[in-house]
């Protein structure tokens, strides 16, 4: 049998914080992301109205700085050794975030066989966000969707790994899901099949190899 493993970014594969967050700690505006973050999260603002503030937040934005911020984030353990054992049985794995695109691109080189963000501009930003490239929770079903087909594979074959309200759409949309947090929203945790607190994706994997 072969199954898509689907991974969200933000407070999944990095633990208690997110892309934006990383960016803005290396351009010491952690203050600034952190209400912005707060304000995304109570609704207040949509996708597409968090990036295009933090595209003007980030007005400065160098690509080492993207570079530093990846490095320094506070990644899972195993994540590489996950995605290896992953694809030695013959199976894929993908990250899926609303987050910037060049930040999670970088994924590719730890071993994921896709990564999709939010379509930003290129960095240093020189041309402006287009709202038809950031991504939604329902993004995440429809991309889970494209890669299925591409893999030759369909809903039944997927495994969710999440945290958060983003993710609920995909949670409700797969058969197997996995709640990854230290903290998970209720919106995952109360659906997901599987539910893990730690900061090891190595034993969140565990869950779900060879079992449904």
């Amino acid at each position: 049998m072969s199954r898509l493993h689907v991974f969200d970014l933000d407070g999944t594969l990095i633990q208690g914080s997110a892309a934006a967050v990383e960016i803005s700690r290396q351009l010491g505006l952690e203050s600034e992301i952190g209400a912005l973050e707060r304000a995304f999260a109570a609704g207040e603002l949509s996708p597409p109205q968090f990036a295009e503030r933090a595209v003007a937040l980030w007005a400065e934005l160098t690509e080492a700085q993207v570079a530093a911020a990846f490095e320094g984030a506070p990644w899972l353990d195993g994540i590489r050794e996950v995605w290896a054992r992953i694809r030695a049985r013959g199976e894929r794995c993908a990250v899926i975030s609303l987050s910037p695109g060049f930040f999670v691109e970088r994924l590719l080189d730890w071993g994921a066989d896709a990564a999709h963000g939010s379509l930003w501009p290129s960095v240093p930003f020189r041309e402006p966000l287009d709202p038809a490239g950031i991504l939604d929770a329902s993004a995440k079903v429809r991309i889970a969707d494209e890669l299925c087909a591409a893999y030759g594979l369909s809903r039944s074959d997927l495994v969710a790994y999440g945290d958060s309200m983003s993710d609920a759409k995909l949670f409700a949309a797969v058969p197997v899901s996995v709640s990854v947090a230290i903290n998970a929203d209720h919106h995952v945790r109360d659906i997901a099949s599987h539910a893990y607190t730690g900061r090891d994706l190595r034993e969140a994997y565990e869950l779900v190899v060879d079992r449904g």
